[in-house]
């Protein structure tokens, strides 16, 4: 196995170590009206999942910064399974991101389709609810490569969205549409 080192450091964890499968079953509760998973329930369950693969990647208690845009491709009926898997594609200085994916399955008719996919943004905190600093990730496959690669252009317009990056600062973003 080749293993990429992305950073440098005496705290590195692989991105592997952070891995979570959630699995729920939609009940009577969590649906709406026409037998639909509610989408409010099924962020609650992506942010506890996605709570869990940072809190282990960090060893901390650690709390939601922001959710990423979250579409939902096809209803999860009732009566369904809900697998959500959550793993860190980046470390940065007191935050991880966090990637979803989201299948939802019915046993009975044998069928299984990706409802949706998300990243998750914590940060961690000491005792005292202070910013710390966390792990630097270690990345051992491609495609934790790819993931980790693209975070950075992910985490610089979350910033620029939320008005915490100006635009011009966003060195990753624009090189996406600039020629050199």
């Amino acid at each position: 196995m080749c293993i990429f080192v992305a950073m440098e450091t005496k705290s590195a964890k692989p991105a592997s170590s952070s891995f979570v499968v959630m699995n729920e079953l939609v009940l009577p509760n969590d649906t709406n009206t026409l037998n639909n998973l509610m989408g409010g329930r099924l962020l609650h369950w992506m942010d506890i999942a996605a709570a869990i693969s940072a809190q282990k990647h960090c060893n901390r208690i650690v709390v939601t910064a922001s959710v990423d845009n979250v579409s939902f491709h096809q209803p999860i009926k009732l009566g369904d399974v809900v697998t959500i898997e959550s793993k860190i594609t980046r470390a940065f200085n007191t935050s991880v991101e966090v990637r979803l994916d989201v299948w939802a399955q019915n046993i009975p008719s044998g069928t299984k389709f990706k409802s949706n996919e998300a990243y998750y943004t914590f940060v961690a905190l000491d005792e005292l609810g202070k910013t710390v600093p966390v792990p630097t990730i270690l990345v051992e496959t491609a495609e934790e490569q790819k993931l980790f690669d693209g975070a950075l252009r992910r985490r610089q317009l979350r910033l620029v969205l939320a008005g915490k990056m100006k635009a011009d600062d966003a060195t990753e973003l624009k090189a996406l549409f600039t020629k050199e």
